[in-house]
This record gives structure tokens, sequence and C-alpha cells, in this order.
């Protein structure tokens, strides 16, 4: 058995291995999906539509991006909050606070769960709906690689049609050159010939040493 005391209960929280953690993140259904699957509650997956129920956007109804199951906490599109530096950010729900309204039947493992103990009718039901998903699926992607591929081609234009430009800018100052410069250019290559040819005495840490004058002996 299971301790109440809400110390344990914490623990059992913060350290349970991710597969259990997975488990927890479930929100019921709505009445419809709850008459038709016979089932009060599932486990949020990526791609179900949702109803968020409390906080600050109680009432915003669209898909969720993202399942983070180490923190437990799901994010949805279009609930977006702005933080103190100016970013904006998916603010993160917990699942409690979500109410599934349409569930995402791509998965196979889900869809078995799902089937078992229902009569015929309602799983050929749930093929079917599945099979629509997958095309919308499909079709969606497909235009998100044709906008892609638009983006790259426009992308190559305008570099082709800058390339030529920047050329003959960076020609034009090469070629062009003043009456000012060319003087000073000679006047600089005179200084190095004159440099060159005076030669200065090599530099010795030892002082040159003095002369010395010469005793001339006198005969007394």
């Amino acid at each position: 058995m299971v301790s109440a005391q809400p110390r344990k209960q914490r623990k059992m929280l913060f350290n349970a291995p991710l597969h259990r953690r997975r488990k927890w993140l479930a929100a019921h259904l709505d009445e419809p999906l709850l008459l038709k699957y016979d089932r009060r509650s599932l486990p949020v997956i990526k791609g179900d539509t949702v109803k968020i129920m409390r906080g600050i956007f109680k009432g915003h109804v669209n898909k969720v991006i993202k399942v983070d199951v180490k923190r437990g906490f799901v994010e949805v599109e279009g609930a977006i909050m702005t933080k103190a530096d100016g970013k904006k950010v998916a603010k993160p729900i917990h699942p409690s606070n979500l109410l599934i309204t349409k569930l995402n039947l791509t998965d196979p493992w889900r869809r078995r769960k799902l089937e078992k103990g229902l009569p015929e009718e309602v799983r050929k039901e749930i093929e079917k709906e599945a099979e629509e998903q997958l095309r919308e699926m499909e079709e969606e992607k497909a235009k998100e690689l044709a906008e892609k591929e638009e983006i790259t081609e426009e992308a190559k234009e305008i570099k082709k049609e800058e390339k030529p430009e920047e050329k003959k800018e960076e020609k034009k100052p090469k070629e062009k050159k003043t009456e000012a410069g060319k003087k000073k250019s000679k006047a600089s290559t005179k200084k190095t010939a004159t440099k060159t040819t005076e030669k200065k005495p090599a530099k010795t840490g030892k002082k040159p040493s003095k002369p010395r004058k010469k005793e001339v002996k006198t005969n007394e």
C-alpha cells in the first residue's frame, strides 16, 4: 500500500521513472469520446486536439505540440506567454487542466489499446478516422516540403543577383587612383631607397676606448 503522507507522495512523484510518469500525464475525454470509447481519461500525446479548462487561456482549443515527460507538462499551439525580457515562449500546462476533444489515432499501439472490448462497428470507425488523419499528415508534409523548396530557390536567385554587383563595387576603388596618392607612393619609395644606402655604425654595449698618449723619454 502506498503511503498517504504528503512527503512520501512527493518523493514518489519526483523519483518516479519515465514509463510511470508518462501514464500520469493523462487528461479527461470529452462527453462524445467518453461514450464512444467507454473511457474516462487517456494519456495525452502529440497531435491530440485539446481544450484548456483553467488559467489565462481558458476555452482555447488547439493541437498539442509537445509533451515533456520529465517535467510533467504539455505545450499547446497558440498558448504563448511573453517573458520579462520580451521573448515569446509556449506556456507549460499540466494535463489535468485539459480536456481531450479529438484523439490522434495515427499510432497503431494506441488504436489497439482503444479497440479492446469495443464492438466491431466502433473499431471500423476508428480505422477510418486513422486513415483520414494519415492522409492529412501526408498532405501537410508535402506542403511543407514545397514551401521549403520555394524558399531555397528564392534565396539562390537573390544570391545570384547580389554577387555581380559586389564584384563591380570592389573593382572601382582599385582602378581609380588620385594624383595625391601617386605622389605619396613615389615619395615613400624614394625614402626607402635613401635609407638602404646610408649605413649606420653598429651599436655595441661598450664605449669606444680613447687612444693613449705616448710618453716621451728625455736623455738627461
